[in-house]
């Protein structure tokens, strides 16, 4: 079989993971630019990777895709709120008791999520649960327009990269190495905005 043949067989029974990998991309390029079209393309890319996650029996980055969709439309409200009012999408501090309870938060859900994906048989359970968990608090401070959230992302993608090549999901693997980038391009723009504040 050809190198072409091979691409595209790849492709065609992938299509779900590519189309995943386009749509988070774009979503985080446009919410590193602070521009509030980035929660429907964002909306689009947890829909698609919620069905890559679970066929890849990653329970709790399945689950996480379904907390994304909640935590996608608070954000795009929350957001849009802002741009309605103040004109721009303003970068927030995060005080030291939210940095402390989101830590927490994260660990708490580490341990409870990654005790009952044991009990499903989920592949890698309590270090999917630890990434799925820290996501989740990523995501909230990300919403809620807090800098320290890219901070978070950078950390816990490069861990994921691991995951997903351990998993042979190699195109989610490229993206989340890809996702580090755009994490460090984020934190770089963001701290800017902030300080133009």
């Amino acid at each position: 079989m050809s190198w072409l043949a091979t691409v595209l067989a790849f492709a065609v029974h992938d299509w779900v993971e590519l189309t995943g990998f386009a749509a988070t991309a774009l979503g985080i390029w446009l919410t590193a630019r602070r521009v509030l079209w980035c929660w429907p393309v964002v909306l689009v890319a947890d829909v698609l990777y919620l069905a890559v996650f679970f066929q890849a029996r990653l329970l709790s980055d399945a689950l996480l895709q379904i907390f994304f969709l909640g935590f996608t439309l608070y954000g795009w409200w929350h957001w849009w709120r802002g741009v309605r009012e103040e004109g721009e999408v303003r970068v927030e501090p995060l005080k030291n008791t939210g940095l402390i309870a989101g830590l927490s938060a994260g660990a708490v859900g580490c341990a409870l999520l990654g005790a009952m994906t044991v009990r499903l048989g989920a592949a890698l359970p309590f270090l999917d649960a630890a990434l799925a968990s820290y996501s989740l608090v990523a995501s909230w401070w990300q919403a809620r327009k807090h800098t320290a959230n890219w901070w978070l992302w950078i950390a816990v993608d490069a861990i994921y990269i691991g995951e997903y090549i351990y998993k042979h999901l190699w195109p989610t693997a490229v993206l989340y190495a890809a996702l580090v980038v755009l994490a460090v391009i984020g934190l770089r723009d963001w701290r800017r905005a902030a300080v133009s504040i």
